[in-house]
Parts: C-alpha cells; sequence; structure tokens
C-alpha cells in the first residue's frame, strides 16, 4: 500500500481531506472498506450546482482508491421525499397535470409526458445517472424509496419512536432560534443570501405537534400524501394513529408492520450516518448553518450509535453569472447539458481544482474558450514537467480516475478554433476537413474523428448557445461601397494581404501575415515588437478586414476566419 503523504504543503485539498478520511476510517471500523456519501433528490432536474455534493465526496474517494484502500460512494437517491411543487420549465408539466401530485413520494409522481421512465424520480434519476457514467464516477445507488417501503429501516424507526423525547429535546435547543446570515470570503448574490438566511430549524417540518413530538411521518393510506398529523403512538405494541389533513383519512397501523411512511429530515440523515458508517459526507451552506439538518444532525446521529461524518460545507456553483441554481426553477443547466458542449475532463476539472468553499462558476458562454484554453496550457505544462504540484494533481484527478484514464480527444486541437470553423461551415463536414487540414500543412488532419469528441462540443456550443445573430455569416458578394471609399493606405494594405496568402496559407502562417500587414505600413520590420500605436493600427486593420468579409467589427479570429473562407473567396471579397 502507497504510504500516504504528509507535507501539507504540498497537497492539494483532495489529499488532505483523503488523509483524514482513511485515518478516521481505520478509527471507527478498523479494517473495512471506507464509506463516502452524497444525497440528490430528482424533485427535477439534477443541476449542476447538486453535481458538487457527487464530485466533492467522489474526488476524495478515487484519491483513497488510488491508495489501495476499499471504498464504498453511496449516492442516495432521496426518491421517497414529498413532492413539493411543480417546477417551472419542464415541458408538458404545469399545475394543471400535477399539481394534484403535491404531497406524494417522487416514486409516486408520474414522469412528464412523454417520458420513457415509470415515475418522476426515476426520469431525473436516469439523466444524472448517464451524466455520472460519462464522468467517470462510480458509486452505489440507493434508493430510499425501496429502503422505506421494504422495511430496511424499520429497527432505526422504532428506536427513533422510542427515544422521540432525546430527539425532541435537541431540536428544541434550536426552534426559537434563526440561523445568522452568512460570513463569506467574497460577496454572494442576493439568491445566494437569501438561501443561507432560509436555513435553520424553524424553516424544516421536524415532527412536532400538537399532540406531542413524533419523528416519522406516514404516507396517507387515502391520497398517498405526507399531509398527515401523528395523533397517538403507543410505545409497547407500536401502534400509531394518524388523520390526514388533505382527505381527512384515518387509521391505526401497527409500526413494527408498517411500511408507508418516513422519518423526517433532520432524523432520516443522521439515521442513515449511523445504518451505513459513513465517515465522509459534505454540505451545502444551506445545511450547514447553526440548526439547520447538518449541525443539528451531528448530535442526534449518536441516538442512533453512530458519528457525524467528516464534511466540509461546500459553496455554490454559478452559471455564467446566474445566481445560485434551484432545481425548482425551470431551465437550469445539469450535467447533461454540460457535457453537450465540454469535454468530461474539462468538467472534472472545474470541480477539482476549487476547494468546496470556493464559489466558482461553469462557463456556457464565450467564457468557455478561455478555459478550455487553460487546459490545453496546464497540460503543456504537465507534458514538459514544469507543472506545480497542486496544478498537476487537480489535472490528473480530471484526466481520469483510480480506474484508468477517461476517453480522450486524440488530436485536441485549440476549442476557440474548433468553435470558429463550426460557425462558420453550419457543421458541413468536408469543408470543416478542409479548413482544418490547412491549419498545419506540415501535420495535416486527415480524419474528423481524430479530432472528436471535443470537435462535436464545440460544434453543439455553437449550435445551442450562441444567439443567431452573434452567428458569422460571410459575405457572397464584395461590400462595394466600402471597397470604393478606401483611401491609398487602405487599398494598400488589402493588397499586401492578398499578394501574402499563398506564402502565408496555415494558422500560423495568417497570424503572421494579419499581424504583419500594418507593421510593414508603418515601415517596420514584420517581426517588430507592436507598439501603443501600432496595435490601434492592428485594431482598425482587423476592423476593415471583418467588415469586408463579414459585415461586422468582430468575428472570430482572423488567421482562422481566413482560412475557413478559403484563398480564393477571400480575394474576390478582398479585391479593391
Amino acid at each position: 500500500m502507497a504510504a500516504q503523504s504528509t507535507n501539507t504543503d504540498t497537497q492539494d485539498w483532495v489529499s488532505r481531506f483523503a488523509d483524514d478520511v482513511i485515518a478516521e476510517s481505520e478509527r471507527r471500523a478498523p479494517g473495512k472498506p471506507v464509506v463516502v456519501a452524497s444525497g440528490l433528490s430528482p424533485s427535477g432536474p439534477i443541476h449542476l450546482g447538486n453535481l458538487r455534493e457527487v464530485m466533492t465526496p467522489h474526488l476524495v474517494a478515487d484519491e483513497v482508491r488510488r491508495r489501495g484502500h476499499e471504498v464504498r460512494h453511496l449516492i442516495s437517491w432521496d426518491d421517497y421525499d414529498r413532492y413539493r411543487k411543480v417546477p417551472n420549465g419542464i415541458p408538458g408539466v404545469t399545475p394543471e397535470t400535477h399539481a394534484q401530485h403535491i404531497g406524494r413520494p417522487l416514486t409516486a409522481v408520474p414522469a412528464p409526458e412523454g417520458s420513457a421512465h415509470p415515475n418522476w424520480a426515476e426520469h431525473f434519476k436516469a439523466a444524472m445517472v448517464q451524466a455520472l457514467g460519462e464522468l467517470g464516477v462510480e458509486f452505489d445507488g440507493i434508493s430510499q424509496t425501496e429502503q422505506y417501503t421494504t422495511g430496511a429501516y424499520r429497527e432505526q424507526i422504532l428506536h427513533a419512536m422510542k427515544h422521540r423525547g432525546d430527539i425532541d429535546a435537541i431540536l428544541d435547543q434550536y426552534r426559537t432560534k434563526k440561523a445568522p446570515a452568512k460570513k463569506s470570503q467574497k460577496p454572494v448574490d442576493e439568491a445566494e443570501l437569501e438561501a443561507a438566511e432560509g436555513s435553520g430549524a424553524a424553516a424544516e417540518d421536524d415532527g412536532a405537534t400538537t399532540a406531542g413530538y413524533f419523528p416519522y411521518k406516514p404516507y396517507c393510506g387515502g391520497c398517498n400524501k405526507d399531509l398527515t398529523t401523528v395523533t397517538a403512538y403507543d410505545d409497547a405494541t407500536t401502534e400509531l394513529t394518524y388523520v390526514c389533513t388533505e382527505c381527512a383519512f384515518t387509521e391505526t397501523v401497527r409500526l413494527s408492520e408498517f411500511n408507508r411512511g418516513k422519518l423526517v429530515w433532520k432524523v432520516d440523515w443522521p439515521m442513515r450516518w449511523a445504518y451505513e458508517g459513513v465517515v465522509f459526507e459534505p454540505s451545502g451552506v444551506d445545511h450547514s448553518s447553526p440548526g439547520s439538518s447538518f449541525q443539528v444532525g451531528g448530535q442526534i446521529v449518536g441516538i442512533f450509535g453512530g458519528a457525524q461524518p467528516i464534511g466540509p460545507m461546500y459553496a455554490f456553483v454559478g452559471i455564467s453569472g446566474m445566481a445560485k441554481m434551484s432545481s425548482s426553477k425551470g431551465g437550469v443547466p445539469t450535467p447533461g447539458d454540460a457535457l453537450e458542449i465540454m469535454e468530461p475532463q474539462l468538467l472534472r476539472w472545474l470541480y477539482a481544482r476549487r476547494r468546496p468553499n470556493q464559489s466558482f462558476k461553469i462557463a456556457f458562454d464565450q467564457e468557455i474558450q478561455r478555459l478550455y484554453d487553460e487546459w490545453d496550457k496546464l497540460e503543456a505544462k504537465v507534458v514538459d514537467g514544469t507543472v506545480l504540484p497542486a496544478d498537476a494533481a487537480a489535472y490528473a484527478r480530471a484526466a481520469g480516475t483510480a480506474a484508468g484514464e477517461l476517453p480522450r480527444t486524440e488530436r485536441p486541437l485549440p476549442y476557440r478554433t474548433l468553435a470558429s470553423v463550426a460557425d462558420i461551415t453550419a457543421g458541413a463536414e468536408d469543408q470543416t476537413l478542409r479548413i482544418l487540414t490547412e491549419l498545419d500543412p506540415d501535420n495535416p488532419v486527415t480524419d474528423l474523428d481524430t479530432v472528436r469528441p471535443r470537435l462535436d462540443r464545440a460544434e453543439n456550443w455553437i449550435s445551442t448557445q450562441v444567439p443567431a445573430d452573434q452567428r458569422t455569416i460571410v459575405r457572397d458578394e464584395p461590400d462595394t461601397d466600402t471597397l470604393g471609399s478606401l483611401d491609398d493606405e487602405g487599398r494598400e494594405s488589402l493588397r499586401l494581404l492578398l499578394e501574402g496568402l499563398d506564402t502565408h496559407w496555415s494558422l500560423d502562417g495568417l497570424t503572421t501575415l494579419v499581424y504583419g500587414v500594418p507593421k510593414v505600413m508603418a515601415g517596420l520590420d514584420p517581426a517588430a515588437k507592436p507598439t501603443p500605436e501600432l496595435k490601434v493600427a492592428q485594431r482598425s486593420f482587423f476592423a476593415l478586414l471583418y467588415r469586408l468579409l463579414v459585415s461586422r467589427e468582430t468575428g472570430p479570429r482572423l488567421p482562422t476566419l481566413l482560412l475557413a473562407v478559403g484563398a480564393d473567396r477571400v480575394r474576390k471579397l478582398l479585391a479593391a
């Protein structure tokens, strides 16, 4: 077994948590598999903020595996939770079709119209399972519907009811307290602050009733909703009586034989920590404020004979300027949406390179090109051995898992170049291959499969994320008005460009050419370093080329644009 590193100055956050988790697991359960956990509620689209709930323990679990330890990463699907409200933005789902199901278990709610899945929970779970597979996340899934309805937790439920007075006393410490506003290392937006302040015991149903405290809530035998109130419980016989406030149904059941209900959340979560022996589980800031689930659970878990997991608080994930994501809002990007426009390695890297308590944003806009540039530069440093240790660790965690490297693009051309080509060609494969072949004539691309899947991701980004009015449309005919209005200097600059096309027809050559023309016009050597005055002249020249080629002041990088348009068409459009 590999030795554990103890030098925290050179360790990344994943390694430090792995050290702690291994030590804690050996202390609690020597010789047994290390157990880390995540919890996801398939109440709607499982978004990129929820993904941090999975990626944080996944990265730690994977590091523990790399060190030779056996690990179980549990994902508890909270599919026995109540259906709280009808989400916006889901096709075929409206209050008219689904409001009647509010209060029922998620697995008892119909899937959106046209779904291939049997119920609401399975519909949204399936998309996440597929994304996790692409991301290389190995996990054991646990359906809470299955656990509760098969009686797996029966002893834990009876134990909670027997010790309901102890649980009530713990919860009562927080019922009159309001969670303080969050403190952060940097400002948060209003939606994040609102979510943080909404945390705390007062905001959650913890089982208190006028008849006493009961940590168990049945689903009604009449309407299958959790709008029930327990009115009596007998410890000796385990007989429980409840009444439904929705349909007025009432019944008395024997809890030692009854499987249609669940523990309230603040008791359910710590019960599972003890039941599964969880050593590591993170929690979002909305679960970590004083009086909220994670904090209270740390006291309640002892009633079940367990201990609270090690677990960092993780910060929110944003999407290119959007506020905190909520799965109750329609149209919030999911991991599957992100994987349509970026390779799994890049998405893994975004989560791996930031400590859990650091917020970050996932780009669906032009920023994705800069992120890809940064990733490619990191990979180059890894190859030439100049990478810093923490950056090398983040790269390794993104590129693969303990099971091996993730599938990758054989020839990873710059994402911004591929996006520009996809923009100009509208995905036409023959034109795409022609342009990519001419990027580097000494090492031409001869098969598009060698630049996939990155090419596919760039094409998807152009087609789904770039507005139509920002797409590049090359002119069919010369702009005679602009050409006719040029002065001698403007005509000469175009002549120099056209004259150099044949000898500079590659990406690097055209880059030298378009930057060099203004230098020659200024009487400088083409290799001269730019001055402030020269930069102004270059910008003016570039704007002229864009106007003549695509009728705009800006566009894709000019060398790529010129290659895409082709030498003959460039001559036709620029001949003054």
